[in-house]
């Protein structure tokens, strides 16, 4: 009994200071739930919509709305040729998905009922999408096109047109924005982040992610100021300073990485090898506290930062041959969420 009241007395003063712990020490996080949602189509990014406890992910040719509690499909937006993206504009009542098919759109479907309002002409290659709050613009990037592309998310669904776009000298994989009118935009092929300013809707700093290469996942602590950015060639999880432009730390990470993630203190990077890197910074320097194992192809995620919990799309895939560096087929029928948590 003494040895109880001991134990218990000591997890009590530890959860009283919990947050005086450092982040990095609090690292044991796992994967807790595999939803099975089958379908067909591939995915990209998985969008979570923390409020309403839905998460939205693309599935090329249509859009899947999940329960992210228990899986379950809540909705299927239709209409898409290759959808990418999803963001979410709660006050307009709103969503946005980004088809990078043809001649490029974003679809506007409504929050609700899941109906399609209309669609958007954009760019070819519309990829990654966000919702700059902050600003009350929807934006989003055209690979090919190199450019950002902004609109108000009241848009006339029918008729609307989206702002003249704004060139980046590259081509964008994602994007982060700190609410201030500053857009931070990877350009894979040139190894930089272009910074936008909205306001004068220019580029105006360019900043190299030595020693990494091949910028993709993108996410931002705007408590901190710091960009986290998941490159595949080197593999490096980049630590950038949004106030300077510095590379403040690089940290090994694993192969096809497609997403980095903020949570408080922690940062995360997805990998197409089954690897899921959570790192953090003590004493001043950023480290990798852990590497979660989750399957192989869960490569983007959603976090849902209220419940810290991470949503990572994947499937089983049909058995590679010997020596093949093609990217595996995913066997048809096995799509599912894998939820990472503490």
């Amino acid at each position: 009994m003494k040895t109880f009241r001991i134990a218990s007395v000591a997890a009590a003063v530890l959860l009283a200071s919990a947050i005086e712990v450092p982040a990095i020490a609090q690292s044991d996080w796992k994967v807790v739930k595999t939803f099975p949602v089958g379908g067909d189509g591939g995915w990209d990014y998985l969008t979570v919509d923390a409020a309403s406890h839905r998460l939205f992910v693309p599935r090329t040719t249509h859009t899947q709305v999940l329960d992210e509690n228990t899986g379950k499909v809540l909705g299927d937006i239709p209409g898409q040729k290759v959808a990418h993206g999803v963001a979410i504009a709660p006050n307009a009542g709103r969503g946005f998905i980004t088809d990078g098919g043809g001649s490029g759109a974003i679809v506007i479907f409504d929050l609700k009922t899941y109906a399609v309002l209309g669609t958007l002409a954009t760019v070819p290659d519309s990829d990654g999408i966000i919702y700059d709050a902050a600003q009350d613009r929807v934006l989003a990037v055209s690979g090919d096109g190199g450019v950002l592309m902004t609109f108000k998310p009241d848009i006339d669904p029918k008729n609307g047109k989206i702002d003249p776009p704004i060139e980046l000298g590259g081509k964008p994989e994602f994007l982060a924005a700190d609410g201030t009118g500053k857009i931070y935009i990877n350009l894979e092929d040139k190894d930089l982040v272009a910074v936008v300013d909205l306001q004068s809707r220019s580029v105006t700093s360019r900043w190299p992610v030595t020693p990494g290469g091949h910028p993709v996942g993108m996410s931002l602590d705007s408590r901190t100021h710091r960009l986290f950015v998941g490159c595949r060639k080197p593999q490096k999880l980049i630590v950038m300073s949004t106030e300077t432009g510095k590379v403040l730390a690089d940290l090994p990470i694993g192969v096809g990485v497609d997403a980095t993630k903020v949570d408080g203190a922690l940062a995360f990077a997805s990998c197409r090898d089954g690897s899921l890197i959570v790192a953090g910074e003590k004493a001043g320097k950023y480290e990798v506290a852990q590497t979660v194992k989750t399957p192989d192809g869960a490569r983007t995620m959603g976090v849902d930062t209220t419940a810290h919990q991470i949503f990572l799309p994947t499937a089983e895939f049909e058995p590679q041959p010997a020596g093949s560096t093609a990217r595996p087929k995913a066997k048809p029928g096995t799509f599912m969420i894998v939820e990472v948590a503490r």
